[in-house]
């Protein structure tokens, strides 16, 4: 088992420093804490399953790293301009979009968005979601989904700084739905079986993706840590990990694929 700490130093601060990344030292990573099991707060350590894998493959590729909770808009920005932090691990997933402000690293999770509504509810598809109160995360793919779906300034589209708000949203009634990622929505179910939530996948609208660490344009750590990230996926070590947050062996089929694409 893969103990969910870092190779270095391991902040849990939520602002940001006025301190430039330095040259040297450990690799500095931003991340948005708030998206349990990949990454969330347990007391002042930051975990998940983000933590374990690039801790993993920090120490395949011989660096150093830490990582510090910053929230979603910071991370993207503060990775972006590349000052601070050098990169970014938060569950992001690789759109073209993104690119354009971004290096990726090779894909390292395949994933998917679902809706999650309360038992009972008459929602089946993400379509059947149109006249419906549906809160998501600002900024996500879930977000660009369902303004795609919805339109962009649907009053019944909510949009929340953080995937647990949107959720509070749903418990407190008013949110029919909510679509976020899929190992969110079902960790959520599962700690929370009181609730009588469900989920829903819809493969028709909600294609796969596939998260990717960012860095600024031109970093020279993509070339540094993607051997890295094929390295522990080829060893095994990659499944052990993931077995550990999910339960399961992975069914890496997809995720090669696509690492094989670059």
């Amino acid at each position: 088992m893969w103990a969910a700490t870092c190779s270095g130093p391991c902040s849990s601060a939520s602002s940001e420093s006025s301190t430039p990344a330095a040259a040297s030292g450990p690799v500095r990573f931003a991340t948005d804490a708030s998206y349990a099991p990949m990454e969330f707060m347990d007391l002042d350590q930051v975990k998940g399953f983000d933590i374990d894998f690039i801790a993993a493959v920090a120490k395949e590729a011989g660096l150093e790293h830490e990582i510090t909770n910053v929230g979603w808009d910071t991370m993207l920005e503060s990775v972006r301009q590349g000052t601070e932090y050098q990169a970014g691990i938060s569950s992001v997933s690789i759109t073209d979009e993104r690119k354009d402000s971004y290096d990726f690293s090779l894909p390292y999770f395949e994933s998917t968005n679902i809706i999650m509504v309360k038992q009972g509810s008459p929602v089946k598809s993400a379509l059947d979601l149109k006249d419906k109160k549906v809160a998501v995360q600002n900024g996500t793919t879930a977000d660009i989904l369902m303004s795609g779906i919805m339109g962009a300034n649907n009053p019944g589209l909510s949009k929340f700084e953080s995937n647990a708000l949107a959720l509070m949203e749903l418990d407190s009634g008013g949110a029919d739905a909510v679509v976020a990622d899929i190992a969110v929505v079902r960790e959520y179910i599962k700690n929370n079986p009181d609730k009588n939530l469900v989920s829903i996948a819809d493969s028709q609208n909600f294609d796969s993706e596939y998260y990717g660490i960012i860095y600024p344009k031109g970093s020279e750590l993509k070339a540094k840590l993607d051997p890295a990230i094929q390295k522990i996926i080829d060893n095994g070590t990659y499944a052990k990990i993931y077995k550990t947050w999910f339960g399961e062996e992975p069914d890496l089929t997809h995720l090669k694929a696509a690492m094989a694409k670059g």
